[in-house]
């Protein structure tokens, strides 16, 4: 397992590194570490789980921790994501109020990679530059604008003048910074985004980081995207949200 990813998710996790690793699944009482993924954070954690290594790892609130301890404990994790587990996991925190936010499937690279040849310019963007592209809903995907996690690099794919494509990386924490891709309609399809993507995370490991890809279980287009951009899956988070009263 990557070295990084593995502290990684021990601060997010709030767990020991070894912990990560071990073949048992683990439930802690979550508390904020200072060096956890901070992306659209909520003031409170109820409940999330990470599916890695055929393993789980579950933090949170104590009393929803005590009770998926017991419920989940010898689960095997290379399972649990499964509709049928998820929809009964649903069911169990509407009872205290919360409901799951989402569940994505997450990718890493570690090697620098070659890009393909490409029709198009490209542009890079410094964190400060990035700015003025905080109110184009164009690129919502590739710069998330959040203090916590500040929108460090970025690059375009630029075509006759017209930026047609864009990627941004965030920091979300000291060590794994996220790419974001957005692709202009007209232009999908024609690998730009794994260009673009290539291009960004190549740039990523320059700067020492460990650049981290999430997407939708069901955006085929996205994780085709990761894979030809020389990412491989890495692990699958489960989080949860309270439920907004009507």
């Amino acid at each position: 397992m990557n070295k990084t990813l593995q502290y990684q998710l021990s601060k997010d996790y709030c767990c020991t590194p070894e912990e990560v690793l071990c073949r048992e699944n683990i439930f802690t009482v979550y508390t904020p570490l200072d060096e956890r993924r901070r992306f659209q954070e909520k003031s409170e954690c109820f409940l999330k789980i990470c599916a890695v290594n055929g393993k789980l790892l579950f933090t949170g609130r104590e009393d929803i921790i005590s009770v998926c301890r017991e419920k989940y404990g010898k689960w095997d994790g290379a399972w649990f994501m499964e509709v049928q587990t998820v929809i009964e996991l649903e069911s169990l925190i509407r009872k205290y109020g919360y409901k799951i936010k989402q569940l994505h499937p997450f990718y890493i690279s570690e090697e620098i990679t070659p890009p393909a040849p490409c029709d198009f310019e490209t542009v890079f963007y410094t964190q400060n530059e990035i700015e003025q592209f905080r109110d184009d809903d164009r690129f919502d995907e590739a710069y998330a604008f959040c203090e916590d996690t500040p929108d460090v690099l970025g690059i375009a794919a630029v075509k006759n003048g017209n930026i047609i494509g864009m990627a941004g990386a965030s920091a979300d924490s000291p060590y794994m910074y996220q790419i974001g891709i957005n692709v202009l309609p007209d232009y999908r399809g024609k690998g730009i985004g794994a260009q673009l993507v290539t291009l960004l995370k190549n740039k990523v490991l320059e700067l020492g980081k460990l650049p981290f890809y999430g997407t939708s279980v069901s955006h085929i287009a996205s994780q085709k995207t990761a894979v030809k951009a020389g990412f491989i899956p890495a692990w699958t988070e489960l989080v949860t949200e309270k439920e907004e009263k009507v």
